[in-house]
């Protein structure tokens, strides 16, 4: 019985071809270059004869996942709470930020811890709460409950309790035209910015009104 069995990664496949010449059972040659499992005798000799190393030998059966013991739970907990306290500071520098620079780099910095937790509470079997994902499913099962004794009244007080970091974040461009606002003093040639609602007033003639053309 055997035991693993070949596949074939595309985007390494350079065409050469060796595995049809190697191959035993003729499972490599196919019209969608997709390796035929069922042919395939797990013999691995297409993998050691692939020169670009696209072919990999992968278990017919995976094992069970491993239960996570307490200390690694507790672990995967910590480091949870500390990305999420690092993606609400990185979302206030965002809404804070005078430069469309520091807007745009905060913004990243934010959605990319963001990541990081969801896989790390993924891996721990759980959602974040804060997240679209989140606020997407409540809603539909209030909509259409998966259990006839769903407690709808609970999931919209969570609705209400649970902020939507993915609707907070500023994330477009009309957020960012109200961050902050460019002007080019027709003075001096001066391009700066200030931020939404403050008078421009140029920082290197100070000129104002008339004088300031705003662009972008």
């Amino acid at each position: 019985m055997k035991t693993q069995i070949a596949v074939r990664n595309l985007r390494l496949c350079t065409k050469d071809c060796l595995c049809l010449y190697v191959c035993p059972t003729g499972a490599s040659d196919t019209e969608n270059s997709i390796i035929d499992t069922g042919k395939c005798v797990g013999c691995g000799v297409c993998a050691k004869a692939c020169p670009s190393g696209a072919i990999s030998m992968v278990p017919v059966e995976y094992p069970p996942q491993q239960k996570k013991v307490k200390e690694v739970l507790e672990v995967s907990y910590a480091l949870s709470g500390n990305k999420a306290k690092e993606e609400k500071i990185a979302l206030q520098l965002a809404q804070s930020a005078e430069t469309d620079g520091l807007y745009r780099l905060m913004t990243a910095a934010a959605k990319s811890i963001r990541l990081v937790n969801e896989d790390l509470l993924r891996e721990s079997g759980y959602m974040l709460p804060q997240s679209g994902n989140t606020h997407k499913l409540l809603r539909e099962w209030m909509e259409n409950p998966p259990t006839a004794d769903f407690p709808a009244e609970a999931a919209e007080k969570l609705l209400e309790l649970l902020p939507d970091n993915d609707q907070a974040a500023p994330d477009n461009d009309q957020a960012r035209e109200k961050l902050a606002v460019t002007y080019r003093c027709t003075v001096c040639g001066h391009v700066f910015q200030v931020p939404d609602g403050e008078e421009p007033v140029c920082p290197v003639c100070k000129a104002s009104g008339d004088k300031l053309e705003r662009i972008g």
